[in-house]
């Protein structure tokens, strides 16, 4: 004689339990995956990429400041920025012999022969110094550390809002003719430290 079955009814709470549970799960399975995309991603390509544009963001507004933005910002601010954010292949090359050479030879024409020192070669050469003398704790440690990073960002939302003070207003730093470059040049120094601050925190 065959037994009867019997099946268990699935109430409406009893459903609603068991999906709840998988949205949890999912929930969960989506944060690990963009957690581990945000790190995948960030220890490759992007984070290269964005360190190079926002040393070349700094060096432009440098090469700016030094021909035709004449304004009253604290532009000496991007050398420490530079020293924090230069990628490591040119900033070793900097720190090497050839950095030794250039700094030497800068130290004593400035010295020996100050009228033939053009302005606009104390600021580089005051980074080729900075790279060339600093201690390991900054060259080593705190160039790659989360204090480096928020020091550029600290520099970077420091220029923005003087250069905006400077232009009049937001609205003039986006339409006087030379804003635009120089806004633009200041808006990209904050993509390397952001986006390594913000790593750093998944």
């Amino acid at each position: 004689m065959v037994k009867p079955s019997y099946l268990k009814m699935v109430t409406d709470s009893d459903a609603a339990d068991l999906i709840s549970t998988d949205l949890r799960e999912l929930g969960n399975a989506a944060k690990k995956l963009a957690t581990h995309a945000v790190q995948l991603v960030a220890s490759g390509f992007p984070a290269a990429f964005l360190q190079w544009l926002a040393s070349f963001a700094a060096i432009y507004l440098l090469i700016l400041d030094r021909t035709n933005w004449k304004t009253n910002i604290l532009t000496s601010l991007l050398i420490p920025y530079i020293f924090f954010s230069l990628p490591g292949v040119i900033f070793f090359f900097l720190r090497g012999e050839f950095g030794k050479w250039v700094a030497a030879i800068a130290v004593v024409l400035r010295l020996f022969f100050p009228r033939r020192f053009p302005d606009w070669l104390e600021l580089p050469g005051a980074l080729i110094l900075l790279i060339v003398v600093a201690p390991g704790l900054f060259a080593s440690t705190m160039r790659n550390d989360a204090i480096g990073e928020a020091i550029c960002l600290i520099i970077s939302c420091y220029l923005l809002q003087e250069h905006i003070r400077a232009s009049g207003g937001f609205r003039n730093s986006f339409t006087k003719a030379n804003g635009i470059s120089n806004t633009i040049g200041i808006i990209l120094l904050f993509v390397f430290p952001v986006w390594a601050l913000l790593v750093r925190v998944l």
